[in-house]
């Protein structure tokens, strides 16, 4: 399966998925640590992974209160 990340803002809605697809969760979960900040200029507010069409996890690119 290609792993991918969907992008999202704080309320659920899709703003629109990572430009690539990984073959490895280790390469999806590589790329968001170098790309997160930017991210979050565009108003991301959190990610979720996907393998294929299943979802792995989510998580927030803000700052934990």
């Amino acid at each position: 399966m290609a792993w991918s990340w969907r992008l999202e803002k704080a309320d659920g809605r899709t703003v629109g998925m990572s430009e690539e697809t990984f073959s490895t969760q280790a390469d999806a979960e590589s790329w968001l640590g170098e790309n997160w900040r930017g991210l979050r200029a565009d108003d991301v507010d959190t990610v979720t992974l996907l393998d294929g069409e299943s979802v792995v996890y989510g998580m927030s690119l803000h700052d934990p209160e």
